[in-house]
């Protein structure tokens, strides 16, 4: 099974337009926020949701960047990132030329940014920007992570159909033996969320799937959570990338976090470099 172990963060060289202004305050560096938008063949929302992204996040007074990690689409999702980046800083581009899948894209951002709040949204408009300043706040007021709710009351799933409803409504009951009583959730499947970077450094965690989160509560070294709702909304261009080894790939999940929990399976230890 793949994995990816996150680090302290280590400063490389990179171009000097591809970091953000740091801030003179250090209380205030602390805050910094580094969001990943992992992507694949969105480049019809990219423009839309980068400009939307941007006007949330400028409401902040803490420091941020915007890492776009793209799986080598090759549909001007590049063009349009670096256009972007040209006018701000603080949006980057990383460009994955030989894996996929979205925890891999998340945990590769991750491990290029020396932010110490660490974030991930979907490409695809369904997650609202104006959002994650709600996130912060919860962050920032001593959450350890604040996750975007479907289930939450208040938030909303959109126009589902009836399987959709009820496949998502197991493939989230099958996780409460997992998740501790203490700091259950009602969406531990969410795709828009923010951690304290503290809670998942020099953790392994399986880098195929779509669901980073639940691994995040069951093994992260969390001690709070808040959950704010949202409507989530219809998807405006691309595709879904759903598919049948994106739920094996969950099942694979489920069988590895179970086995762990049980003790079945030792969870393993971070290798060296990075």
């Amino acid at each position: 099974m793949s994995s990816t172990t996150i680090r302290s963060y280590t400063p490389v060289r990179r171009r000097a337009n591809a970091l953000p202004a740091k801030s003179t305050d250090p209380g205030r560096a602390q805050d910094k926020l580094g969001l990943v938008i992992p992507t694949f063949r969105e480049s019809e929302n990219l423009r839309d949701l980068l400009n939307g992204v941007r006007a949330a996040l400028g409401t902040l007074a803490a420091p941020y960047e915007i890492l776009v990690v793209d799986d080598d689409s090759r549909d001007g999702t590049s063009e349009i990132v670096s256009s972007i980046a040209r006018e701000d800083a603080r949006v980057r581009l990383l460009v994955r030329t030989h894996e996929r899948g979205l925890s891999g894209a998340i945990l590769h951002g991750w491990q290029h940014t020396d932010a110490s709040i660490l974030g991930v949204m979907d490409a695809d408009l369904q997650h609202p920007p104006e959002l994650l300043p709600q996130l912060m706040a919860k962050i920032l007021d001593g959450r350890d992570v604040a996750i975007g709710s479907r289930y939450a009351t208040g938030g909303s799933r959109g126009r589902w159909n009836p399987i959709r409803v009820l496949s998502s409504a197991a493939a989230i009951w099958v996780t409460h033996l997992l998740q501790p009583r203490s700091r259950r959730v009602q969406d531990p499947l969410s795709g828009i969320f923010l951690v304290r970077r503290r809670c998942v450094e020099n953790l392994a965690f399986q880098a195929t799937g779509f669901k980073l989160l639940l691994e995040i509560l069951v093994r992260g070294r969390v001690r709070s959570v808040s959950e704010v709702p949202f409507a989530f909304a219809r998807r405006r261009a691309g595709r879904s990338k759903a598919n049948l080894k994106v739920a094996w790939d969950y099942v694979a999940l489920l069988a590895r976090l179970y086995r762990m929990q049980s003790g079945t399976v030792r969870v393993p230890e971070p290798s060296g470099g990075d």
